[in-house]
């Protein structure tokens, strides 16, 4: 069995599953952690100089998996590395902390007799996702104005990857 489609756990309307102790492992409702995908938080040139500030911030109150946050990010990141190299600075501002679970079943013929069904459905925990509420921002990229075109294409290059909920706001950054 394959990815789930992300429309299966993008509502915020499940419960959150976020604790998990290393020191106290019987208190964590999280006995195992899933693997981060998502590694990289800031790229390009921090200390430079810039005079503008584009933000992808999401519409509405949703819930995004790691691997589609990983993937935005890479589909901006490679755009503007390619294009402007060392003139920008990308910060990846939302952190997947909540431990999604799911109850795998088993499709075919025969099933039937393999599987419990909903009985003791807890779910295990599969990936991670990142919950955020209506104006919370996703990615920040600071730049300069010369700079404006290659990022609002690569802001909607990221939305392709993520999907249609999110709006790009820029703001003057104050000297």
């Amino acid at each position: 069995m394959g990815l789930r489609p992300g429309r299966t756990c993008k509502t915020l309307e499940k419960t959150a599953w976020a604790r998990f102790s290393k020191r106290k492992p019987r208190k964590s409702f999280v006995k195992a952690m899933p693997h981060r995908n998502l590694n990289v938080y800031n790229m390009g040139d921090p200390k430079a100089k810039y005079e503008i500030q584009f933000d992808l911030t999401s519409s509405a109150d949703q819930q995004r998996r790691d691997n589609a946050i990983e993937s935005g990010r890479q589909a901006a990141n490679k755009f503007l590395e390619k294009l402007i190299p060392n003139g920008y600075f990308f910060k990846v501002r939302a952190y997947p902390h909540n431990v999604i679970r799911e109850n795998k079943m088993i499709a075919g013929a025969g099933a039937d007799r393999l599987q419990k069904g909903m009985r003791k459905a807890f779910g295990r925990p599969t990936t991670r996702g990142a919950r955020m509420r209506t104006g919370q921002i996703l990615f920040s990229i600071k730049t300069t104005m010369a700079n404006r075109a290659n990022v609002l294409e690569a802001f909607l290059r990221a939305k392709k990857k993520l999907g249609s909920d999110f709006a790009i706001t820029e703001t003057q950054i104050p000297n």
